[in-house]
């Protein structure tokens, strides 16, 4: 699993991740492989993805046969992930199953997305949350909203707060681990353009 995390705060977006990938109790840390930002960058967009190590590369592979996917708001989220999953389903051989009693085919995935539009949670129906102040998925983000909320009123920058969150679940979180990534953007206000995202890695 992993600690991802976002934050909106002063006029900013901040998202950062761990980089530890595992394989039950075996731990593949930075020393042993090439990537190790799991944060995908789609058009604009950044975005998490939590669960199995087959997602990222899935999604990088079905978003880059996309022209400007759409993810500028929850609406538009949700109708890009709907498209998403028949796709998933046809070129990816996604198994949408849970549960006997599941209402939906499942997509698997949990994500978190942050743009300058915002921050928006994704869940494996393809419900979508738009997130004001900060949140957080994966084993570790209990241990990061905790100290994200610890924090908030009393830091102004959305990337020192994020950074402690990351920091939290690296901490305590078993299945999460250094170094980490953090991309921090402005965020758009109505009617104004997109301005530049900032990426640092630590």
């Amino acid at each position: 699993m992993t600690t991802i995390v976002a934050v909106r705060k002063n006029g900013r977006i901040a998202i950062g991740c761990d980089s530890l990938t595992s394989f039950g109790d075996t731990r593949v840390a930075k020393p042993y492989k090439r990537e190790h930002d799991k944060i995908l960058h789609i058009a604009g967009s950044y975005m998490g993805v939590c669960g199995s190590s087959a997602h990222h590369l899935v999604l990088e592979a079905v978003f880059a046969r996309h022209k400007n996917p759409k993810l500028g708001s929850r609406a538009e989220v949700y109708e890009t992930f709907r498209k998403l999953h028949s796709e998933l389903k046809e070129h990816a051989f996604l198994n949408p199953k849970e549960g006997d009693d599941d209402p939906y085919e499942s997509s698997q995935i949990t994500a978190l997305i942050a743009n300058p539009s915002g921050i928006y949670g994704v869940y494996s129906y393809r419900e979508v949350f738009d997130y004001d102040r900060f949140w957080a998925e994966g084993s570790g983000r209990n241990y990061a909203l905790g100290a994200m909320y610890a924090v908030y009123d009393t830091i102004d920058s959305a990337a020192g707060i994020a950074r402690i969150g990351i920091e939290a679940g690296i901490e305590f979180d078993k299945s999460s681990g250094a170094p980490y990534s953090l991309h921090e953007m402005a965020a758009r206000p109505a009617g104004r353009a997109r301005r530049a995202a900032r990426t640092e890695k630590r």
